[in-house]
């Protein structure tokens, strides 16, 4: 019986372990956003959700690319997946190939598309639009949990659930160690004979 107490107390350790470390991660990611004004970064890399099918079945919806920043426009060449800044809407970032590099009144462009899309997309892309180049690392779905732990409902759930959790492995430890010193005393009370 007490072996097993000495494994359900090293687990308990090992999960809050992991728990605080998940917790200082997001908060070192989420603290990389706001210092660097923009996605997070890790290992120079930037992480970004993708949030179209443009680039399936390579790229799922959902998932979350990393990309190497700002690279040299004169090194990318057709075949390269890169995120660049919508014509349309400069704080919108579409991840597509390049499929044709061109000079267009003395200024670098490239024409781009989406693997999963019919035909080129409508406007080249100039080089300075160019934000980062695919870094061939994608991790399926996480950005679904990442848009949710944005929103105020996971917020809540991200910040209550390892509280609780928290609070009341805290409240079971102090109740079992209570319950050990009322044991020894007890035990301490009765006659020797």
């Amino acid at each position: 019986m007490r072996s097993m107490a000495a494994v359900l107390k090293w687990l308990s350790r090992i999960t809050t372990a992991i728990l605080v470390l998940i917790l200082l991660s997001l908060l070192a990611f989420a603290l990389s956003a706001k210092w660097t004004g923009g996605s997070p970064t890790i290992m120079g890399k930037e992480l970004l959700t993708v949030l179209s099918g443009s680039m399936e079945p390579g790229i799922q919806t959902g998932s979350v690319i990393a990309v190497t920043p700002k690279p040299d426009p004169q090194s990318l060449q057709v075949g390269d997946v890169i995120t660049f800044k919508s014509a349309d809407n400069a704080s919108v970032l579409i991840t597509h190939r390049i499929l044709e590099v061109k000079t267009i009144d003395s200024e670098l462009h490239f024409i781009t598309k989406g693997d999963n899309n019919d035909a080129p997309d409508s406007s080249p892309v100039p080089a300075s639009h160019v934000v980062g180049v695919y870094a061939d690392l994608t991790v399926p779905y996480l950005g679904f949990i990442l848009n949710f732990l944005k929103s105020k409902a996971g917020i809540a759930l991200f910040l209550i659930v390892p509280g609780v959790y928290l609070i009341l492995s805290q409240m079971i430890s102090l109740w079992r160690t209570i319950a050990q010193m009322e044991k020894e005393k007890e035990a301490s009370k009765e006659p020797i004979g």
